[in-house]
């Protein structure tokens, strides 16, 4: 259910299980994890993470799936596990990652889409995190990454409460980045300006940006980069620069 294609250096995975309003079966957190394996194996510069259907990004994980993990210990801990690393991989995935969000995304979907670099959404896009509409909790690093995006108070409200909210909220509170009338025109946009930049440069930023202890060794060694090289030779000569892979 998650398709994977690249055009030049912008890669792209599509969520698509329409039929299903894209909900997540436990077996496809697989599927994500070597998707992701398959982009870092590549020159992608970006990644762009979407829906195949109109009106959702994902209703989450498939409830129908959860069920048996009642009975369950082993497949619990299999489940935690899988999508636990699939969602790590997207977040620390060394290229740029955009969330291209319009209508509902929920749950599991919430995780996936806050591990993203940025969030872009159109005007109808939803997002509620319902664990407590089902009586089980959020995985821990999960509920991190909302806490850092919207703060103790607004996290703590979102997921004691279950409420949906709209785009606007979501801007508001600052679970989204962008909210636009055409998502897809202004994510293809930033993706292609991303693309042009130096790869090394973002995957260094990433890291500072995610507290790395080695970020500070890694901005010093830029210095001595065949992309340092090229970005001061294309300054010089008022050109574009070239950056290889």
């Amino acid at each position: 259910m998650f398709h994977l294609e690249q055009t030049r250096r912008v890669a792209r995975i599509t969520i698509d299980r329409g039929a299903a309003r894209n909900a997540i079966p436990i077996g496809a957190w697989r599927e994500l994890t070597a998707s992701l394996v398959r982009i870092a194996e590549r020159e992608a510069r970006v990644l762009i993470l979407q829906s195949g259907m109109e009106g959702a990004f994902s209703a989450g994980a498939d409830i129908g799936d959860l069920a048996p993990l009642a009975d369950d210990v082993e497949a619990r801990g299999r489940f935690r596990r899988e999508m636990g690393e699939a969602i790590e991989m997207l977040a620390a995935l060394p290229v740029a990652t955009i969330a291209l969000i319009e209508g509902g995304c929920f749950g599991a979907a919430v995780a996936v889409a806050m591990a993203c670099d940025m969030r872009i959404v159109g005007p109808a896009a939803r997002f509620a995190i319902t664990p407590a509409k089902l009586g089980i909790g959020y995985p821990p690093t999960d509920v991190a990454r909302l806490k850092a995006l919207v703060g103790p108070g607004q996290a703590a409200r979102l997921l004691f409460s279950a409420a949906t909210i709209d785009a606007g909220e979501a801007l508001a509170i600052g679970l989204v980045d962008v909210r636009d009338d055409n998502p897809a025109a202004r994510v293809a946009a930033l993706g292609a300006t991303i693309a042009a930049n130096a790869p090394s440069s973002v995957a260094i930023l990433k890291r500072s940006l995610a507290g790395d202890p080695q970020a500070p060794d890694a901005f010093e060694a830029s210095f001595g980069s065949a992309d340092f090289a090229e970005g001061v030779a294309a300054f010089r000569a008022r050109r574009a620069p070239e950056f290889g892979a």
